[in-house]
């Protein structure tokens, strides 16, 4: 089970100069293993002076929240991207200390996946591991060779969910 973080959290990158405001629960953690993800985040960490991005089974660790649940504080002239390829999703991180923020998914994803990492105070605990392509040596936490089914509902569960509150 998840442990729950405050109502209002902050995602920062390593400095201090960007920060993201999330509000309300998030849909879930997960740590993704795809290929995209771990090219992506590796470019990211081969950076100057950038910060470890893949957690100690190689995932790339996220913490999942509506779009309309997530605003900038400060910093959002120092944030650039990087696409490991024409069909990847864009990586947003900080150009003041290379730090890694979220990926910024294309319409009608309404969600946001921001790096767990970056989360100051308490941060949830990873609830599933997807994309992994051998579960052996892998037993922390549920993992799965693609998206589970409880991932899917649960973004199912909080479009409808966001489209009712509305």
């Amino acid at each position: 089970m998840s442990k729950k973080i405050s109502k209002t959290s902050i995602a920062r990158c390593f400095c201090g100069n960007v920060e993201l405001e999330t509000t309300g629960a998030p849909i879930i953690c997960a740590a993704c293993h795809c290929s995209d993800c771990h090219e992506g985040s590796r470019r990211i960490e081969a950076l100057s002076n950038a910060r470890p991005i893949l957690d100690s089974q190689g995932g790339t660790p996220y913490v999942l929240y509506h779009k309309d649940r997530v605003k900038y504080l400060k910093g959002v002239q120092l944030v650039t991207g990087l696409k490991v390829d024409d069909d990847s999703p864009n990586r947003a991180y900080s150009t003041c200390c290379n730090s890694f923020l979220f990926l910024d998914l294309p319409n009608p994803m309404h969600w946001i996946p921001i790096f767990r990492g970056g989360f100051q105070g308490e941060v949830p605990n990873l609830e599933m591991r997807i994309n992994v392509e051998s579960k052996l040596g892998i037993h922390d936490v549920p993992t799965y060779t693609s998206l589970s089914l409880k991932l899917v509902r649960k973004l199912l569960g909080s479009k409808i969910a966001m489209l009712l509150r509305r």
